[in-house]
Protein backbone atom coordinates (compact mmCIF):
# COMPACT_ATOMS: atom_id res chain seq x y z
CA UNK A 1 0.00 0.00 0.00
CA UNK A 2 0.99 3.51 -0.65
CA UNK A 3 2.39 5.76 1.83
CA UNK A 4 3.02 9.04 0.15
CA UNK A 5 1.20 10.88 -2.73
CA UNK A 6 5.07 11.06 -4.47
CA UNK A 7 4.35 7.15 -4.49
CA UNK A 8 1.19 7.28 -6.11
CA UNK A 9 2.09 9.59 -9.02
CA UNK A 10 2.74 8.39 -12.04
CA UNK A 11 5.52 9.39 -14.64
CA UNK A 12 4.36 11.91 -17.17
CA UNK A 13 4.22 10.30 -20.53
CA UNK A 14 6.08 11.97 -23.60
CA UNK A 15 3.81 10.70 -26.54
CA UNK A 16 1.13 13.15 -27.89
CA UNK A 17 -1.38 11.14 -27.86
CA UNK A 18 -0.95 9.87 -24.17
CA UNK A 19 -0.51 13.28 -23.09
CA UNK A 20 -3.85 14.18 -24.56
CA UNK A 21 -5.39 11.20 -22.90
CA UNK A 22 -3.61 11.54 -19.64
CA UNK A 23 -4.41 16.01 -19.60
CA UNK A 24 -8.37 14.80 -20.36
CA UNK A 25 -8.32 12.35 -17.39
CA UNK A 26 -7.34 14.95 -15.06
CA UNK A 27 -9.28 17.90 -15.79
CA UNK A 28 -12.18 15.26 -16.46
CA UNK A 29 -11.66 14.50 -12.41
CA UNK A 30 -11.45 18.55 -11.63
CA UNK A 31 -14.78 19.06 -13.41
CA UNK A 32 -16.39 15.61 -11.20
CA UNK A 33 -14.92 17.03 -8.09
CA UNK A 34 -16.66 20.09 -8.28
CA UNK A 35 -20.01 18.29 -9.00
CA UNK A 36 -20.07 15.36 -5.82
CA UNK A 37 -17.31 13.73 -3.83
CA UNK A 38 -14.20 11.81 -4.77
CA UNK A 39 -15.88 8.80 -2.73
CA UNK A 40 -18.95 8.77 -5.39
CA UNK A 41 -16.85 8.98 -8.41
CA UNK A 42 -16.39 5.69 -10.23
CA UNK A 43 -13.24 5.35 -12.74
CA UNK A 44 -16.72 5.26 -15.98
CA UNK A 45 -17.89 8.26 -15.07
CA UNK A 46 -14.17 9.87 -15.19
CA UNK A 47 -13.33 8.17 -18.58
CA UNK A 48 -16.63 9.51 -19.89
CA UNK A 49 -16.26 12.76 -18.84
CA UNK A 50 -13.09 12.82 -20.45
CA UNK A 51 -14.06 11.37 -23.41
CA UNK A 52 -11.52 8.30 -23.28
CA UNK A 53 -12.17 4.39 -23.24
CA UNK A 54 -12.37 2.65 -20.39
CA UNK A 55 -9.14 0.50 -20.69
CA UNK A 56 -7.09 3.48 -21.55
CA UNK A 57 -7.59 4.64 -17.69
CA UNK A 58 -5.89 1.94 -17.11
CA UNK A 59 -2.98 2.48 -19.22
CA UNK A 60 -2.13 5.76 -17.35
CA UNK A 61 -3.54 4.48 -14.17
CA UNK A 62 -4.07 1.82 -11.89
CA UNK A 63 -6.50 3.26 -9.72
CA UNK A 64 -8.56 6.22 -9.49
CA UNK A 65 -6.59 7.34 -6.27
CA UNK A 66 -3.17 7.47 -8.37
CA UNK A 67 -5.10 9.95 -10.81
CA UNK A 68 -5.78 12.36 -7.79
CA UNK A 69 -2.59 12.51 -7.12
CA UNK A 70 -1.58 13.66 -9.92
CA UNK A 71 -4.30 16.18 -9.37
CA UNK A 72 -3.23 17.25 -6.13
CA UNK A 73 0.24 17.30 -6.65
CA UNK A 74 -0.55 19.98 -9.10
CA UNK A 75 -3.08 21.53 -6.60
CA UNK A 76 -1.08 21.66 -3.81
CA UNK A 77 1.48 23.89 -5.63
CA UNK A 78 -0.85 26.60 -6.63
CA UNK A 79 -2.88 26.51 -3.10
CA UNK A 80 0.96 26.65 -1.63
CA UNK A 81 1.90 29.65 -4.44
CA UNK A 82 -1.54 31.63 -2.85
CA UNK A 83 -0.45 30.88 0.98
CA UNK A 84 3.26 31.48 1.66
CA UNK A 85 2.52 34.74 0.49
CA UNK A 86 0.21 35.55 3.21
CA UNK A 87 3.21 34.75 5.51
CA UNK A 88 5.03 38.08 4.01
CA UNK A 89 2.42 40.36 2.75
CA UNK A 90 1.45 43.81 3.91
CA UNK A 91 -1.95 43.33 4.11
CA UNK A 92 -2.39 39.98 5.34
CA UNK A 93 -5.92 39.70 6.39
CA UNK A 94 -6.82 40.76 2.90
CA UNK A 95 -4.53 37.56 1.49
CA UNK A 96 -6.02 35.21 3.73
CA UNK A 97 -9.48 36.31 2.67
CA UNK A 98 -8.96 35.61 -0.96
CA UNK A 99 -7.32 32.45 0.01
CA UNK A 100 -10.34 31.27 1.96
CA UNK A 101 -12.62 32.45 -0.38
CA UNK A 102 -10.75 30.91 -3.22
CA UNK A 103 -11.27 27.24 -1.43
CA UNK A 104 -14.60 28.08 -0.76
CA UNK A 105 -14.78 28.30 -4.36
CA UNK A 106 -13.64 25.23 -5.07
CA UNK A 107 -15.02 23.42 -2.23
CA UNK A 108 -15.73 20.01 -3.25
CA UNK A 109 -12.13 19.70 -5.17
CA UNK A 110 -10.58 20.43 -1.67
CA UNK A 111 -12.75 18.26 0.48
CA UNK A 112 -11.58 15.77 -1.35
CA UNK A 113 -8.17 16.51 -1.24
CA UNK A 114 -7.95 17.97 2.40
CA UNK A 115 -10.70 16.58 4.16
CA UNK A 116 -11.33 12.42 2.38
CA UNK A 117 -9.72 9.57 2.51
CA UNK A 118 -6.62 10.48 1.27
CA UNK A 119 -5.81 13.33 3.72
CA UNK A 120 -3.12 12.41 5.64
CA UNK A 121 -1.35 11.79 2.44
CA UNK A 122 -1.92 14.85 1.05
CA UNK A 123 -1.01 17.02 4.32
CA UNK A 124 2.52 15.08 3.63
CA UNK A 125 2.78 16.61 0.11
CA UNK A 126 1.94 20.09 1.29
CA UNK A 127 4.46 20.14 4.35
CA UNK A 128 7.18 18.39 1.56
CA UNK A 129 6.34 21.30 -0.80
CA UNK A 130 6.41 24.01 1.37
CA UNK A 131 9.84 22.96 2.80
CA UNK A 132 10.96 23.45 -0.82
CA UNK A 133 9.43 27.21 -0.97
CA UNK A 134 11.29 27.50 2.58
CA UNK A 135 14.15 28.00 1.23
CA UNK A 136 13.54 31.39 -0.29
CA UNK A 137 11.52 32.71 2.63
CA UNK A 138 12.55 35.24 5.43
CA UNK A 139 11.10 35.44 8.48
CA UNK A 140 10.10 38.16 10.14
CA UNK A 141 10.84 36.92 13.75
CA UNK A 142 14.56 36.67 14.35
CA UNK A 143 13.78 34.46 16.68
CA UNK A 144 12.30 32.03 14.10
CA UNK A 145 13.53 29.86 11.62
CA UNK A 146 12.55 30.72 8.46
CA UNK A 147 11.58 27.00 7.48
CA UNK A 148 10.07 26.48 10.78
CA UNK A 149 7.90 29.68 10.18
CA UNK A 150 6.84 28.13 6.49
CA UNK A 151 5.96 24.54 8.07
CA UNK A 152 4.18 25.90 10.97
CA UNK A 153 2.12 28.44 8.59
CA UNK A 154 1.48 25.98 5.94
CA UNK A 155 0.74 22.62 8.24
CA UNK A 156 -1.57 24.47 10.27
CA UNK A 157 -3.31 26.47 7.42
CA UNK A 158 -4.20 22.94 6.13
CA UNK A 159 -5.34 21.77 9.45
CA UNK A 160 -7.99 25.00 9.82
CA UNK A 161 -9.27 24.29 6.30
CA UNK A 162 -9.85 20.53 6.45
CA UNK A 163 -12.05 21.36 9.85
CA UNK A 164 -13.82 23.68 7.95
CA UNK A 165 -14.46 21.55 4.43
CA UNK A 166 -15.06 19.02 7.00
CA UNK A 167 -18.41 20.82 8.67
CA UNK A 168 -21.44 18.76 7.16
CA UNK A 169 -22.30 18.64 3.27
CA UNK A 170 -22.35 22.74 2.81
CA UNK A 171 -19.07 23.75 4.96
CA UNK A 172 -19.41 27.03 3.16
CA UNK A 173 -23.33 27.90 4.26
CA UNK A 174 -21.80 26.92 8.46
CA UNK A 175 -19.27 29.09 8.41
CA UNK A 176 -18.20 31.76 5.62
CA UNK A 177 -14.86 32.46 3.94
CA UNK A 178 -14.59 35.59 6.07
CA UNK A 179 -15.21 33.68 9.03
CA UNK A 180 -12.05 30.95 8.50
CA UNK A 181 -10.30 34.25 7.54
CA UNK A 182 -11.15 35.52 10.71
CA UNK A 183 -9.80 32.16 12.82
CA UNK A 184 -6.88 31.69 10.60
CA UNK A 185 -5.64 35.32 10.53
CA UNK A 186 -6.19 35.24 14.69
CA UNK A 187 -4.53 31.87 15.32
CA UNK A 188 -1.92 31.21 12.76
CA UNK A 189 -1.18 34.10 10.61
CA UNK A 190 -1.10 37.05 12.70
CA UNK A 191 1.36 35.23 15.33
CA UNK A 192 3.79 34.77 12.86
CA UNK A 193 3.43 37.76 10.69
CA UNK A 194 1.95 40.20 13.19
CA UNK A 195 -0.85 41.98 13.07
CA UNK A 196 -1.89 43.98 9.69
CA UNK A 197 -4.37 46.15 11.37
CA UNK A 198 -2.39 47.48 13.98
CA UNK A 199 0.74 47.27 12.04
CA UNK A 200 -0.81 49.43 9.49
CA UNK A 201 -1.79 52.36 12.31
CA UNK A 202 1.64 52.90 13.43
CA UNK A 203 2.82 52.91 10.30
CA UNK A 204 0.42 55.51 9.49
Amino acid sequence: METSLNGLKREAPTDARQVRSRNALTAALLALLEEKPFDQLTIREITARAGTGYATFFRHYPTKEALLADVASGEIADLLSRTIPILYETNSYESTRALCGYVADHAMLWSALLAGGAAGIVREEFIRQARGLADVAVSRNAWLPSDLGVVHGTGSTIDILAWWLSQGENPVSAHSPEDVATILHRLVIAPLVGDTVERRAVQA
